[in-house]
């Protein structure tokens, strides 16, 4: 039996992803924009990425910064920043993307990015109309807690589509973590950015890129018409 969707990881997989230097001056603009004119450096560092609900109140509470209000703040520079680097060319659609399309299922996304974000990058490369669904966070703490490596957005992207089985692809352990525990096969895709990067948990695939996907069995393509 072949797969009933493909999914996809956003940054790194289908978009390149933007360089950390953008989410870390994002991240303070958020601490000035809220009174904070010099946090400590490794603070901004710890909430630029990867954040959780725990390390955004430790660290909240040591400015007297209510988590919530921070966080919106964060996500709205940071969807800023990236829509600014996207606009200058300093991040763009990877060569492979086109495998994407000779895909003949449906076809949605899962990151951990934002929303609006996700949205803004396919809206501004006229790719949007390609994914039957397309899932980022809101800009609630409540979203840092749903994001991979849980399986919360998976599942809602399988109710979307209205499918069972579908693999998901993407290029970080959460990815391939998340999979797993919404039950689905994990495509990881090894772009340069990840070259030395180390797995603890085993993906069903790894790729070097899309194009690799149009091989896998169960993947259902245009080409096999």
């Amino acid at each position: 039996m072949g797969y009933e969707a493909v999914l996809f990881d956003n940054d790194g997989v289908l978009v390149e992803p933007i360089g950390r230097s953008v989410l870390r001056r994002a991240t303070w603009e958020a601490f000035d924009a809220l009174g904070v004119s010099d946090p400590d450096p490794d603070d901004v560092d710890r909430l630029a990425v990867g954040v959780t609900p725990d390390l955004l109140a430790t660290v909240c509470e040591r400015y007297d910064l209510a988590p919530e209000r921070f966080w919106r703040a964060r996500d709205y520079h940071s969807s800023h920043a990236q829509r600014a680097a996207l606009r200058d060319g300093r991040a763009t659609l990877y060569d492979d993307f086109d495998a994407v399309r000779a895909i003949d299922a449906p076809r949605g996304i899962v990151s951990s990015n934002q929303q609006d974000t996700v949205e803004f990058m396919h809206d501004f490369f006229a790719t949007r109309d390609l994914f039957g669904t397309a899932y980022g966070r809101a800009p609630t703490v409540r979203s840092l807690a749903r994001k991979k490596p849980e399986p919360y957005y998976l599942r809602q992207a399988l109710a979307d589509l209205d499918v069972e089985t579908a693999l998901f692809v993407g290029d970080s352990e959460s990815d391939v973590l998340a999979a797993r525990a919404a039950g689905l096969d994990a495509a990881f895709v090894r772009r340069p950015h990840r070259a030395s990067y180390e797995l603890s948990a085993e993906p069903t695939y790894e790729l070097d890129g899309l194009t690799d996907l149009l091989d896998v069995e169960g993947v259902p393509t245009r080409r096999e018409a």
